[in-house]
């Protein structure tokens, strides 16, 4: 399974920005998938997960109110909309996914398939 992450560039401060992360395989059995970035210098970090069959949806409280994860299961793709965009949200970002049920959807290590990562930059 191959997923493939686009929507990044360059937006101002307060600007926003619509990520997609595409799953190859239609017939992937994913329990969850999720968004996490990873700043210049800095560890990756998680930003929104969504579990596939349930809809629940959580986010780091960086983003809280701001970013919107949601799926199309149609086109068997996740989506994160991103609000009042600042100059700390510049980063790689990456989906993933995962089909294991154990474990937090917060913790990147139990997310087995990732994205090639796309680039938002928000300049101030």
């Amino acid at each position: 399974v191959q997923l493939q992450a686009s929507g990044g560039g360059l937006v101002q401060a307060g600007g926003s920005l619509r990520l997609s992360c595409a799953a190859t395989e239609r017939t992937f059995s994913r329990y969850a998938m999720a968004w996490f970035r990873q700043a210049p210098g800095k560890e990756r970090e998680f930003v929104a997960a969504i579990r596939w069959s349930a809809d629940n949806v959580y986010y780091a409280g960086s983003v809280k109110g701001r970013f919107t994860i949601s799926k199309d299961n149609a086109k068997n793709t996740v989506y994160l909309r991103m609000n009042t965009l600042k100059p700390e949200d510049t980063a790689v970002y990456y989906c993933a996914a995962r089909t294991n049920s154990y474990g937090s959807l917060l913790i990147g290590d139990e997310y087995a398939y990732w994205g090639q990562g796309t680039l938002v930059t928000v300049s101030s």
